[in-house]
């Protein structure tokens, strides 16, 4: 929309510089988009900054055209990549350096989509959450099932590292213990039912705002690096 809207600047057409600087705004939020616009937008703040920029690079329309389509390309790239495959870059991101520091990169990653797409980041805590207790499972060589979900696989790796509530009688770190997991459930519903994971039914599906991706990927973000720290000094004391 952004690019029809600088085309439409440059040739003549329509002047929609209110949703263009909405848009601006909401794309330079988010660190990842922001560093693939085009030059001409992270400088130009609005189109009628943008409009004389345009008209001494190029004077036809078609030029004009051509070059806004040109600097848009990487953007879009990358935008058509993630939709066919959100999570695949979180997962293979914390698993390629299985460490907190990792964690902590993906978990921004994460967080840094709440605002333009909080339903991917939602799916992306989920996804982080997976990959960490299963690739805890894979390194402590226990088994466990492709379908099994992750309220199952955390009670798997939470009782393997010692951070099951039963495993304990200090009753702070039970509650601790028994939040946690509470937590990582309410995580796999909130996905499940308002996520872009599965479709969604009934006639006024409820969509999730920035707050609750926020919420949802801080505290998938805070569980995996417990799980992982925990994991690490157990391996050191081994």
């Amino acid at each position: 929309m952004m690019e029809s809207i600088l085309i439409e600047a440059a040739t003549g057409g329509s002047n929609a510089g209110h949703i263009y600087e909405h848009l601006r705004r909401e794309f330079m939020a988010d660190p990842i988009i922001s560093n693939l616009l085009p030059p001409f937008v992270r400088t130009h703040h609005s189109l009628n900054a943008f409009w004389p920029y345009i008209k001494q690079e190029a004077d036809t329309y078609e030029q004009r055209r051509q070059i806004i389509n040109d600097a848009f390309t990487p953007l879009m790239d990358h935008l058509e990549g993630r939709n066919t495959a959100p999570v695949d870059k979180i997962a293979s991101d914390t698993l390629e350096t299985f460490d907190v520091d990792s964690v902590h990169a993906v978990w921004q990653k994460a967080l840094s989509r709440r605002n333009t797409d909080p339903e991917g980041a939602i799916t992306a805590a989920r996804t982080l959450l997976e990959t960490v207790t299963k690739r805890i499972l894979d390194e402590m060589s226990l088994t466990y099932s492709e379908r099994e979900d992750l309220p199952k696989l955390y009670a798997s790796v939470a009782k393997a590292l010692s951070l099951a509530p039963n495993q304990h009688t200090e009753r702070p770190i039970k509650e601790i213990l028994g939040s946690a997991a509470n937590l990582v459930n309410g995580i796999g519903t909130l996905r499940n039912r308002l996520s872009d994971s599965h479709g969604r039914g009934g006639k006024s599906p409820v969509r999730p705002s920035p707050r609750h991706a926020s919420l949802a990927v801080n505290t998938a973000g805070a569980i995996a690096t417990f799980l992982v720290e925990t994991f690490q000094e157990q391996q050191e004391r081994a």
